[in-house]
């Protein structure tokens, strides 16, 4: 059965009845408080990483959604599989920061760590201030092969040594890792048969959020500007183009980085939204002459504010992106109304009261877009904010809730009548 619905309304239109997504709490990881990844494994199953990053002493866990329970098992303990435990007295493995990556091929799923947990004891986290400390510092990313099949860990390596993974792209047909590390930035390349890391230089002073593949398996991610980069393996270079990601009309362009982007389900265009103020949703058509091209399709979020007055990231925030088994894209936007959230100073866990997450609908083909469903934890906590969507093996869409404890996902219901060809909706291989 559909979930209940929910009515809400825009200033000068009529309610209109929304679907309604079920929220998921870790209970059995209570002190988590984020989730920024989120992502369907080789099995089509939903995995998400359960963070801790405001509690030091604590790793991540991944969660998989059992849909034949309908609950959350939880599969990997971070800290144990990666070989540092978070009570070794350093900087911790606490989070998996958008670095799920699905092999098919294998049934196996990546996932490699980021920092900002600090150790046990401490209430404050400062890579750089503990960077030469051989006591106390962040050991470094590790890299965890997950098998699906088997519901085993394979293995847990070191990865990025002293720094944090920011986000990782897997390309499975050269068995090589596109990833960019923190806090020193720059875009690196790991082969996964011998281990070897490539340095081809840094992007800049703000990481990017995500690193994204077209068709012809070459790289993209962008710089502190928006500036579209392109890795080419098989001239093994890193180049700019000449494309930047849209912006609104009154920003310079800095901080249009990537945040969240997905393809089509014929891989031929992807579909982004980047990390700054009143982001815009675009296109990227990365076959369309020598680079590409991008086109603006406007902005995701409120367009009825007060520009006079800021608004934080974390208030008007876009992401989620996925394709649903209709073909149609959705993506999760921060609603409120106009006066309650420009230059307000609000605290966390009021914001809720003004702040309403949506999941939009929009048709691929015509850009109509249409307010699809509403997220609500059911407990008065923040659920506006979305890292990651995802579609599992049924059809249903998920979404991973950041900015309350303890964290968890969404599961909307899409009242699939069978489940959706894989052929048709190819796995998404970054995170």
């Amino acid at each position: 059965m559909s979930p209940v619905t929910q009515t809400i309304a825009s200033k000068g239109e009529a309610a209109v009845a929304l679907k309604a997504a079920k929220f998921y709490r870790y209970d059995q990881v209570p002190v988590s408080d984020t989730t920024w990844s989120l992502h369907a494994g080789p099995d089509r199953r939903i995995y998400a990483a359960a963070c801790i990053e405001g509690r030091g002493g604590c790793a991540a866990v991944i969660a998989r959604y059992n849909d034949e329970r309908d609950a959350l098992e939880y599969v990997v303990d971070v800290g144990q599989a990666g070989g540092d435990p978070p009570d070794s007295g350093r900087a911790t493995q606490c989070k998996i920061h958008y670095s799920f990556a699905p092999s098919e091929r294998d049934g196996i799923l990546y996932a490699a760590t980021h920092a900002s947990g600090p150790a046990l004891g401490d209430f404050f986290f400062n890579i750089s201030a503990e960077w030469g400390d051989e006591r106390k510092a962040f050991r470094g990313s590790v890299l965890i092969a997950y098998d699906t099949r088997e519901d085993r860990v394979l293995w847990g390596r070191p990865f990025i040594p002293r720094e944090g993974c920011r986000c990782l792209c897997y390309d499975d047909e050269r068995e090589r890792m596109y990833t960019v590390g923190w806090p020193r930035n720059h875009f690196l390349v790991y082969d996964l048969a011998t281990g070897d890391m490539t340095d081809h230089g840094r992007l800049g002073s703000i990481n990017p959020q995500a690193i994204w593949m077209d068709a012809r398996r070459r790289a993209y991610t962008t710089d502190d500007y928006g500036r579209i980069l392109r890795f080419d393996p098989d001239r093994d270079r890193l180049e700019e183009l000449e494309l930047r990601v849209p912006r609104a009309w009154y920003m310079s362009g800095w901080h249009t980085i990537i945040y969240d982007i997905v393809a089509s389900p014929d891989g031929e265009v992807l579909y982004g939204i980047p990390w700054c103020n009143e982001p815009h949703l675009f296109r990227h058509l990365p076959l369309d002459g020598p680079q590409g091209r991008i086109e603006d399709l406007g902005p995701v979020s409120q367009r009825e504010r007060d520009l006079h007055h800021p608004i934080s990231f974390f208030r008007d925030h876009g992401g989620g992106l996925v394709f649903g088994p209709d073909g149609m894209l959705y993506y999760c936007i921060a609603r409120w109304k106009r006066g309650t959230m420009e230059g307000a100073r609000i605290a966390r866990d009021e914001q809720t009261k003004v702040l309403t997450g949506i999941v939009v609908q929009m048709n691929p083909e015509t850009l109509e877009r249409t307010d699809y469903a509403v997220l609500d934890r059911g407990d008065g906590k923040a659920s506006h904010y979305v890292s990651r969507g995802g579609m599992d093996r049924n059809g249903d869409l998920f979404f991973g809730n950041v900015g309350a404890t303890p964290s968890g996902i969404f599961k909307l219901e899409m009242d699939c009548l069978e489940p959706p060809d894989p052929r048709a909706h190819p796995l998404r291989l970054w995170g």
